[in-house]
Formats: structure tokens, sequence, C-alpha cells
């Protein structure tokens, strides 16, 4: 007996009814509880001296109960997360196909180089005399993101995109009060197509949105950009490429009109992956735009840990750029740390994080561009598009494009048409690609597109493992509308969890694991 692969399979595998194991285990997918579940109060892997008699200074804040922490003993605990790292999936785990996520290859030299000494154990309050090594990958890297996007200074202290897009939203803000126009340019126009993150930050430091339309292929026309501006228009947010996948064809007429309307361009950087290195936004009118390390550079991304999203600026904002930043007088760099410091002609807006931002995610991004070179990352955007579109292609005949007369940048985004009458949906779609071991790619955005599928290969993935994938969701496809229901409907079937009801998750969370009450064995 074969499977879909053609390898011969295990004596029932395939079978709805399998043997059910005692423990939930099957034999290495080992089921993992939570810890809640499998602690004890009583146990720790650790031996805690108890203190010498002390007076507490919490007053009525001190705790009146036990904690209720549970423990468990050394190797149960390795065990536990262990397992559960198992579950996860990771761009080491196979291809990870997020659109507009761009979920790339991090490899392993540039985590080395990170853990040298002097990198990895640098202090951000150690005097800045004894950290000359520290402030020089920070130049380096700011040249680096300086001369690819063709912009005159760079922010480097945002921690991730969205905190880069208030930084950049910021420094227009305050170039506008300088202007002493601040009480009248109030509103931010924001693309139908754009991330949910444009209108949130434009609207979290007081402006007010309007939406621009998209155009039926997806893009953004400069008139009806015109049609919207006015004395009270402060900027655009315009993501380019933009999350249809589609180079924004009239971006350069967009920036002009902002500009001589006394606006600003600011320019969405999440998709830089797919330009490095053949296009500078500088060069196309933008003022300002941050650039997530953790996509386009190949710094670690996901999980909550550290991030950054340095912000370019265009001359006209770069006066305004947040403290801390590094600054050279005579050739001898200087870590500016506040406002009162800053050199003649700088007005900075104020202060985005505590330090400097995150060194750990500078060293890793620069060594990637060290690794790459100039005419390396100029390829590593080519193979992106190249790889996107080798997708498009093998999936095109089988599922439906929304804007087939653009070629895709690097993603490529699929609709839902091609799913009418067949009872499954993009969600279904999804879940049953967790059974092939594929994460799924991103789903129902960009909202402009019904049912949208958003496809994003990197450049990291081999031509082989582009074939699989493509093949993958070909077999997907045809059962699709081959009426194999059941294969979707209630997918995922070999994920360690089912399906979860995610409507009434998100209405009716479940915040406190609360412990069951006992259940009673049968009598005999």
């Amino acid at each position: 007996m074969l499977n879909r692969q053609g390898r011969p399979t295990q004596a029932g595998e395939g079978e709805s009814q399998r043997h059910e194991t005692f423990t939930g285990n099957k034999a290495l997918q080992q089921i993992e509880p939570l810890i809640f579940e499998i602690g004890h109060h009583e146990t720790t892997g650790v031996d805690i001296d108890k203190p010498a008699p002390f007076k507490s200074r919490l007053g009525k804040h001190a705790r009146q109960g036990e904690i209720g922490l549970p423990g468990l003993s050394e190797p149960e605990a390795m065990r536990h997360y262990v397992r559960l790292s198992q579950k996860n999936y990771g761009i080491d785990t196979g291809l990870f196909p997020l659109g507009s996520c761009t979920m790339k290859h991090n490899a392993r030299l540039n985590e080395k180089v990170a853990r040298l000494p002097g990198f990895s154990d640098v202090h951000p309050l150690q005097p800045v005399s004894t950290v000359p090594g520290a402030l020089d990958v920070m130049l380096e890297l700011a040249r680096y993101l300086m001369t690819l996007t063709g912009m005159p200074a760079v922010a480097l202290s945002p921690k991730a995109g969205a905190h880069g897009e208030a930084c950049g939203m910021m420094a227009i803000k305050a170039a506008i009060a300088a202007k002493g126009e601040g009480a009248t340019r109030t509103v931010v126009l924001v693309p139908e197509s754009a991330h949910g993150t444009n209108p949130a930050t434009a609207a979290l430091i007081g402006f007010s949105v309007k939406a621009v339309p998209a155009r039926p292929d997806g893009t953004v026309a400069v008139e009806d950009v015109k049609a919207l501006l006015g004395p009270d228009v402060a900027a655009i947010m315009l993501t380019n490429p933009n999350t249809c996948g589609i180079f924004e064809p009239q971006i350069v007429e967009i920036a002009a009109a902002m500009h001589e309307a006394g606006a600003y361009f600011y320019c969405d950087g999440a998709n830089f992956n797919a330009i490095v290195g053949k296009a500078r936004p500088g060069d196309l009118g933008v003022d300002a735009m941050h650039i997530n390390l953790h996509k386009t550079f190949s710094t670690p991304h996901g999980g909550g840990g550290p991030g950054a999203g340095p912000v370019v600026l265009s001359e006209r904002l770069a006066p305004y750029a947040p403290v801390p930043f590094i600054h050279v007088e005579g050739g001898t760099p200087r870590l500016v740390e506040h406002k009162a410091d800053a050199p003649e002609g700088n007005d900075p807006f104020g202060r985005m994080t505590a330090f400097h931002g995150q060194m750990g995610m500078y060293v890793r991004a620069l060594a990637y561009m060290l690794s790459h070179g100039a005419d390396g990352m100029k390829q590593a955007s080519e193979d992106a598009v190249l790889n996107a579109n080798y997708i498009r292609a093998g999936l095109a005949d089988l599922m439906s494009l929304p804007f087939p007369d653009h070629p895709s940048m690097h993603e490529a985004l699929f609709d839902d048409e091609w799913l009418k009458g067949t009872g499954v949906t993009t969600l279904d779609f999804a879940k049953a690609m967790i059974d092939e071991g594929y994460h799924p790619m991103t789903v129902y955005f960009p909202l402009v597109v019904h049912g949208a599928m958003l496809i994003e290969p990197t450049e990291s993935e081999s031509k082989a493992s582009l074939d699989l994938f493509i093949a993958t969701l070909r077999d997907l496809a045809i059962a699709a509308k081959g009426n194999d229901k059941s294969r979707f409907t209630a997918a995922p079937h070999h994920a360690p969890m089912r399906r979860l009801d995610e409507t009434r998750a998100a209405r009716q969370p479940v915040l406190k694991w609360e412990k069951p009450a006992p259940v009673k064995e049968a009598a005999e």
C-alpha cells in the first residue's frame, strides 16, 4: 500500500480507526499536559534555603496565601519544554509560507557572531567609553541601511515594525508642529489594503484616518489620493510592494502629490525583502520607512522575543530623529542620549525606548549584510520574487488569481473564487495544510480580496522544497474540487490538537486554568 507520495505505508496507516494508547502517546508523538496539570506545589527541581527572619516591607500588599506555582523535578522540567518545542512549527521545521511576514532562514553564522564576547555580554548601562565596538556596529549597520534605502538618516532604537511606524509618524508629527501646522494637519491617508497597524498607529498618536480605495487591480491610483488631499492632510501611509504582492506603479506620482500638498510620505517597509538592491525608497520620494530586521535581514522572527524596526528618514525629517542616536564629531562617534545634548540643527521628538535598541539584532542583521554583500542582497530579492512567481505559475491553473494582470513580487496572492460550490472554505484549506506538515499561508488578508490566501516562500527555499509544496497544494486543490469535504472540514486530523472553536475562543476566552473536579472510577 502506498501513500500520496508513493512511499510504502505501515499496516493500518490512513485508517480512520486506530488503536488508542493508555497514555495518549503515539510512539514518539507524545502528548504534553499543561504544567499546572502535571506539577505539584510540594515538588521542585531546586533546593532553596529557608530565608533568615526578616521584616516584610510589603504591608497590605503581602501575599495572603500560597503562590500556587507548580513544580517539577529537573528531568520532568526538561522533558516538558522539549516536548512542547516539538509541537511548534518554525522555519527550522519546514517551509513557512506566511504572506507579508517573510519567514526566511536565519543563518547560524548570524547567531554565532551575535554570541561573541563583547556583543552578547554588552550592558546598556556600561560607560559608553567601554563599548566603542558596539558603536561601530551601530554605525556600520546604519550606513548599510541608509545606502540600501537612499535615505540620509536612520533611527535604530525602535523595537519592531509597529514601533517603527510610531517612530516615523511621530517624526512627521514633530515636523508638522515645527512648521506651525500641528492644529490643522490632522488627517492621515491609509489605503484599504494596508497592514492593520498603519491606521492603528496613526490613530494612536492623535491623527484621524481616511481610507484610500484600492483599484480593481489591487493598486492605489494617484487620482484617488489627490481627491483626498487638502490642508488638513499630514501624510499617507503606503506599503510598497503592497500587501497584494504588487509593486505600486504610481508611487513616484503619489509621493510628488503629497509633497506638493505640504504633506509627508510614510512607507510601510514590511515588504522591503522584495526590492533590496533593486529600488531605493528614497529615490521614490519616501520620507520615512521602517525596516523589519527580522523580515528583510534574517534576524529571528516571532515568539515575542527581542526585535528591531529601524526607521530611515528623509532630509526633511532627519532633524527630528529620536534619541538616542550616534553623532560623529571629528571622526569620533558619540552616543547622544538626551535631547539637550543633541547637536545644533537637531530637534529630537523624544525617546522611543529606554536604551539604544537591541544589540543582538543589530549584530545578526549586519552579519547577514556582510556575508551577502551588495550583490548577494540584490540576488536575494530577485530569488524571493522568482520563487513567489514560481509558486504562482505552479498553482494558477487550479487556484484563482484576483489580480492576474500583475506579476507577483515576493508573495503570490490567491482568492477563494475557485472554491465556490465545493463546500470548502479558505480556513478549511489552511487547516488541511497542517495535516500535510505545513504551516498555513496567511489567510483572509489583505481584506480587499475575498477569502485571500497569501503565500510568501522567501528566497531561502530550494526548487525541490518549492516543488513539494506546490505538489501538496495541487493535491489538496484537486481533493477540494473532487468533493472530498471530510478531508477539509474536520482538519487537522493529525495535529496534536484538533480544530478549535476559534469564534468561541475569541468571544469567551478562558484565561485561567482551573483544576477539574476529580472523576471517580466506576466499580467493577
